[in-house]
């Protein structure tokens, strides 16, 4: 079967090929791990349980989880295996099931959320992904998944094209969240805060980046306001490509106070409700060790 799950539409029979994401069919992942560092409302106090697959739909060049998505480091799994994983992580306290980067196998991870339906599971689905999303692919999802937690990176198709090779981001993005929030509905939380269904739009400032993340926010608030939870991330750490490649200098140096006050001054004059990072949350210890921690049966 032809693969157009992303809007890349490459068309690779990934049965037989690695489509333009560098995964095959069988669905790949690098971790399984109750993750703390999500927004309050998704890690909660017990963490959020999620589940780092591996490729990727964007080629980002500062992407601090490049030995994944780049690198394709990975362990093959089954979706019995998926099923049983996510089973798991109730079990070990999650407040809900996390699908991060997760475009590239959304039929399969259908089955595996379906399958461990049937087998107890309760939680709540969050599908975390950089943004870049076919509708078509979303629509498979209705029902499926409670929480959408989408990237909104750029707002400039240059800057789209230069850093993660996507032409025609932004219109896609945003036609993306409004799929999303069609089918999530305004953010609904139980009595411990934690989420329980809606979508959070998260972005990320880039250095010299300010003037295209103020655009960035003005359209959501426009479009969407109080229909989403927006969080605006100061955590950008140069990984990956910016920090070898001599072309992209500019962007090997983590963001300034100025820059990010700016922003978020945009975001309040938008009246977008949701978090913010403190500039502190800029630290390299935050990306997980990609040990495979987690899909191994016990």
């Amino acid at each position: 079967m032809k693969c157009e799950l992303c809007p890349r539409k490459c068309g690779v029979d990934r049965a037989t090929a690695t489509g333009f994401c560098g995964m095959g069919e069988q669905i790949a992942a690098a971790k399984a791990m109750l993750h703390r560092w999500e927004e309050p409302c998704i890690s909660g106090t017990r963490g959020s349980g999620a589940v780092f697959f591996s490729g990727c739909v964007l080629k980002c060049a500062f992407c601090q989880n490049y030995e994944i998505s780049a690198e394709r480091k990975h362990r093959e799994i089954s979706e019995e295996r998926l099923a049983e994983i996510f089973i798991e992580l109730q079990g070990k306290g999650a407040h809900n099931i996390n699908l991060v980067n997760p475009t590239h196998f959304v039929p399969k991870i259908i089955n595996a959320v379906e399958m461990a339906r049937k087998n107890g599971l309760t939680l709540p689905i969050v599908y975390n992904s950089g943004g870049y999303e076919r509708v078509e692919t979303l629509r498979m999802l209705d029902g499926i998944v409670d929480i959408y937690l989408p990237d909104v990176k750029y707002y400039s198709d240059e800057l789209a094209v230069r850093l993660s090779k996507a032409p025609g981001y932004f219109d896609t993005a945003i036609n993306a969240v409004a799929e999303m929030v069609k089918q999530t509905g305004k953010p609904q939380f139980g009595g411990d805060g934690i989420l329980l269904r809606g979508t959070v739009v998260r972005h990320l400032v880039l250095p010299g980046g300010y003037k295209d993340s103020i655009e960035v926010v003005k359209q959501f608030g426009e479009r969407f306001g109080g229909e989403i939870l927006f969080s605006l991330m100061s955590q950008y750490t140069p990984f990956g490509l910016v920090k070898s490649d001599s072309s992209l200098a500019k962007y090997n140096r983590r963001i300034t106070t100025f820059e990010y006050r700016k922003v978020l001054d945009a975001v309040i004059d938008a009246g977008l409700e949701g978090y913010m990072q403190e500039k502190s949350s800029a630290k390299e210890e935050y990306t997980p060790i990609f040990d495979f921690e987690g899909l191994v049966e016990n």
